[in-house]
């Protein structure tokens, strides 16, 4: 049996999927929302596969918003391969810690494909993780000194701010960015820095993930179509949402974004109890 995704579903999708990449709101969590109103299987692997590739479009916003420094730090870890003395560069340093935290994530990716495609892709698991991830924004918040910024950044917060995306990708509704900006709030970066990193840490980590999931995409029945248009809706969206998001951490916390996903879960939670939703 194959899954069929229509256009307007596409658009729909993509225009979730851009508004909510980068928001630590979950958007796998509002994805498996709206395709549980769609009357599309979240736990479809066609599906999975369709939503692991329009994040591509995210990550393309990304790439292009953030062009400049993504350029300065291929640059710095092109001179620190071949001379000694560029090696004390920190942007060499941050490219090499870049890759090496996205390890973590690729490997647990790649162990728990069952259960990620399986159990864990219900949305009693959704509603429950929107409710635990804005307990950790909100102990972020409170709990972070903020007083260091992207050139004090570590190796070791590297290792740790990448690694928090496991629990978004084990526990959708927990939010990649929620993990990452609140992981880096807890070591004490700054907000616009822990929201730098964290946008980082997506373009190897959500592209991997796109390309990895193609062929179930389209060798379960979603045609290319319908993938084109999701990805090009949510590159469009989401290039506005960067953009929204720096200015907006610059200016406030992320509490508001926790108070939401908590009105969101319960609400999912009281939709799954009634029956409006399929798990």
């Amino acid at each position: 049996m194959t899954t069929t995704i229509s256009i307007l579903d596409s658009v729909i999708l993509g225009v979730v999927e851009g508004l909510t990449e980068f928001l630590p709101v979950s958007s796998t969590g509002h994805l498996k929302i709206a395709e549980g109103f769609l009357d599309i299987p979240v736990d479809d692997p066609a599906v999975v596969g369709f939503t692991a590739v329009i994040q591509v479009g995210a990550i393309a916003a990304v790439l292009v918003y953030f062009f400049g420094d993504i350029v300065r730090l291929l640059r710095a870890w092109g001179r620190g391969l071949v001379n000694r003395a560029a090696r004390a560069d920190h942007d060499y340093k941050f490219a090499w810690w870049i890759i090496f935290a996205t390890i973590p994530i690729v490997i647990v990716g790649i162990l728990a494909q069952a259960l990620i495609k399986g159990p864990l892709a219900s949305l009693w698991i959704v509603a429950g993780s929107l409710i635990v991830g804005s307990a950790v924004m909100w102990l972020a918040e409170k709990l972070g000194t903020q007083k260091r910024g992207e050139s004090e950044v570590t190796f070791t917060d590297s290792m740790l701010v990448g690694s928090s995306q496991i629990l978004a990708m084990l526990f959708p509704g927990f939010s990649r960015s929620g993990a990452t900006i609140s992981t880096s709030l807890l070591l004490g970066l700054d907000r616009v820095t822990a929201t730098r990193l964290s946008f980082f840490l997506s373009i190897p980590a959500l592209t991997g993930a796109g390309i990895y999931e193609l062929k179930d995409a389209l060798g379960a029945g979603v045609g290319a179509g319908p993938l084109v248009v999701g990805t090009i809706v949510s590159f469009v969206v989401a290039y506005a949402s960067v953009a929204w998001l720096l200015r907006f951490v610059a200016r406030h916390t992320i509490i508001g974004f926790a108070v939401y996903r908590v009105v969101l879960g319960v609400a999912l939670f009281g939709m799954l109890a009634a029956g409006v939703l399929e798990p």
